[in-house]
């Protein structure tokens, strides 16, 4: 018996126990496991490395601790709001709040996340409208500025936000920087250096342990946050960098949406915020202060809940909250999304309502900036084409919303794409909206965007190539560990 042999057994056997460990201790939903069965059985050595850096499951873990929250009164909130809609008892202010009682009510008990009703919410489509609109708010800041980006990257604009922050720690401004290795990897810590000089404070979510190794690769911090003063919330789909004012050619103009969030509702971003920044901070974590949640100035009107999801939660509670919303359909469902990689509960709840009557809508890029992931968003596209869904191709430039309309009444808006990887892997932040103007304003820019797009038909999806289809069979097929 050779060396050769003995080690080709050892590996097959090491190969077969890790395949029981993925099945049994790991107990991950059936398309992951079998995702990554594959991927051991294929490539047995290498299989095993990207398990380690890409498949731990981290749905056991309680990552993010602060007690404070007790002090800024969201379990008082949430135990009268509760109580209130049990017994019958809870006032309903507008009709898109009567019709959406019972998503309303699984976000209050599956995720802590109080209803609000005295926001106002400023709608931003354009990346320039949108950071221009910050920096302002940055120079009018004067307690403290939170800021939490998946991706800040040193170019003109990244060093524009940094700059307005440097001056506003030297002010005297608390200011906070929180992002993620990966999304920011082309950021070295020299890039913040004098904000840090000034007193300013900079964090980093998940970062490696060891030189280029990351055990927790796959779980990323895909939020984007800013909260100023604790009055001001942003909260929605742009990263900070010039190919978010439309400047990269690869992309061209970039189609987005984001939030400009004023009321009690900025509350529970800073929570947020607050929670994320003590996880990655090991010696400057945020204490409770009641300057860092003030009342409301000027309130007013706007219904919404935030709600946050992770791999470290008992309920994929964004993606919930997407099939809530679906099932509630009694007209129409208008969906923004770069990726469309649906669970097997998503796609049927959005095949389901197409075979109800439902008008469904979904719009989607012309162009990848994730290879593998295009085409499996390709892949499932079919299938709601083949129910009756109009599908649109962006073709201005690459379109990033993450949005869905739900009959003129509710709308939810944030960081969560409609993929597996922003509903179970990744750590995401959604605005969920119960108001008709907002609603018909993000109707209205859906509308505007059908005028740079081009409807793709049954008939057309049909007629692509067999090289097409293998690409998108493969891709698919990988979709859960993507």
């Amino acid at each position: 018996m050779t060396i050769t042999t003995v080690l080709l057994g050892l590996i097959l056997v090491l190969n077969i126990i890790f395949a029981v460990f993925v099945i049994f201790q790991e107990r991950r939903d059936a398309s992951s496991t079998w995702a990554w069965l594959l991927v051991l059985f294929f490539i047995p050595v290498l299989g095993f490395i990207m398990y380690l850096l890409l498949g731990q499951n981290l749905s056991r873990s309680r990552l993010f601790k602060w007690e404070d929250k007790k002090k800024i009164g969201i379990e008082q909130s949430l135990d009268i709001q509760l109580k209130n809609i049990r017994s019958g008892q809870f006032e309903f202010h507008n009709e898109p709040e009567r019709f959406s009682q019972e998503l309303i009510y699984m976000h209050l008990l599956g995720n802590d996340a109080p209803m609000t009703r005295d926001n106002s919410v400023e709608i931003f489509t354009d990346g320039n409208d949108k950071f221009d609109q910050l920096l302002n708010d940055i120079k009018s800041a004067r307690h403290h500025i939170h800021l939490q980006y998946y991706i800040i990257k040193n170019d003109n604009l990244g060093k524009r936000i940094r700059e307005a922050l440097i001056n506003k720690a030297k002010e005297g401004v608390k200011v906070r920087v929180l992002y993620d290795e990966l999304g920011s990897r082309g950021l070295t810590r020299r890039f913040f250096s004098e904000l840090r000089k000034a007193g300013g404070e900079v964090e980093v979510f998940f970062p490696s342990k060891f030189a280029l190794i990351n055990f927790r690769l796959n779980y990323r911090n895909h939020r984007k946050i800013v909260i100023i003063d604790g009055k001001i919330g942003y909260i929605g789909g742009f990263n900070i960098g010039d190919e978010y004012l439309g400047l990269n050619p690869r992309f061209g103009y970039w189609r987005d949406t984001h939030l400009r969030i004023l009321g009690t509702s900025v509350h529970a971003i800073q929570t947020r915020f607050i929670l994320d920044w003590n996880q990655a901070s090991y010696s400057h974590d945020i204490e409770y202060d009641p300057v860092l949640f003030p009342d409301p100035e000027m309130k007013g009107s706007v219904g919404l809940q935030i709600v946050t999801s992770g791999p470290d939660s008992e309920w994929s509670q964004i993606k919930n909250g997407y099939i809530k919303m679906i099932s509630l359909a009694n007209k129409s469902i208008l969906i923004q999304t770069p990726y469309f990689i649906p669970d097997a509960s998503l796609l049927d709840a959005l095949r389901i309502a197409c075979l109800s009557g439902v008008e469904v809508k979904i719009m989607i890029p012309n162009k990848p900036d994730h290879i593998f992931v295009y085409w499996a968003t390709l892949s499932n596209i079919g299938e709601l084409l083949k129910a009756g869904a109009q599908v649109y191709i962006y073709d201005y430039g690459f379109i990033h919303a993450k949005s869905i309309v739900v009959d003129e009444r509710i709308t939810t808006v944030g960081t969560a794409n409609i993929d597996i990887r922003s509903l179970n892997l990744n750590f995401e932040i959604n605005a969920f909206i119960y108001d008709t103007k907002i609603a018909k304003a993000l109707i209205t820019a859906f509308e505007r965007d059908m005028e740079h797009s081009r409807l793709l038909t049954w008939d057309s999806y049909q007629q692509r190539s067999k090289w097409i289809r293998f690409k998108e069979s493969i891709s698919r097929l990988l979709s859960p560990i993507l």
